[in-house]
């Protein structure tokens, strides 16, 4: 096992059953994660998958709604990944992320997932703060337009406010070619 693992982060049912989906910037995002995955998987690192729920919301994100579950096309956790559920934005507040990280020595995050600039940043952020050396991938996120901004120009807004400050930006392509130089 390495030192580094995956967050997949709130790739959901959930956010397809919004209206906005039909703007996302990339509806591919399965597809996506998925050669992260494989990545990981070929390297040895953990994949952590999260799900983000709001329970007795009555919404899209309310366990009871049946829709708090991986996207269709996404291939889901093996033996082994570690499953996760949270109800705040990032991924460590509502969960025992920081001790499974801990635990299984891990120093280093790659995040992917949906809402660029919500609960992948945030997760980023949070995981820098608490001195894990993250990557942002930011070709395996998705938004939609936002504040008069495109789904494009929000992820290019995440990029600028994360890099160098929060998080390393790389792209799946970069990630693919760092591990076939490994090789």
């Amino acid at each position: 096992m390495s030192n580094r693992a995956l967050l997949v982060i709130d790739i959901q049912e959930s956010f397809r059953q919004r209206e906005v989906w039909q703007q996302t910037l990339h509806p591919d995002i399965a597809d996506r994660a998925d050669r992260l995955v494989s990545l990981a998987r070929a390297a040895g690192d953990l994949v952590v998958w999260v799900l983000h729920t709001e329970p007795g919301s009555g919404g899209v994100f309310d366990p009871e709604s049946g829709h708090v579950r991986y996207l269709d096309g996404l291939s889901g956790p093996e033996p082994g990944d570690v499953e996760l559920r949270k109800t705040a934005h990032n991924a460590f507040t509502t969960t025992n992320l920081q001790q499974v990280l801990t635990e299984r020595g891990i120093t280093e995050l790659v995040v992917c997932g949906i809402r660029a600039e919500q609960c992948v940043e945030t997760t980023a952020r949070v995981g820098s703060d608490l001195g894990y050396r993250v990557t942002y991938v930011a070709d395996a996120v998705t938004t939609e337009p936002l504040g008069g901004l495109s789904g494009e120009e929000v992820v290019e807004r995440t990029k600028l406010v994360l890099s160098g400050r929060f998080a390393e930006i790389a792209t799946i392509d970069d990630l693919e070619a760092v591990a076939a130089s490994s090789a």
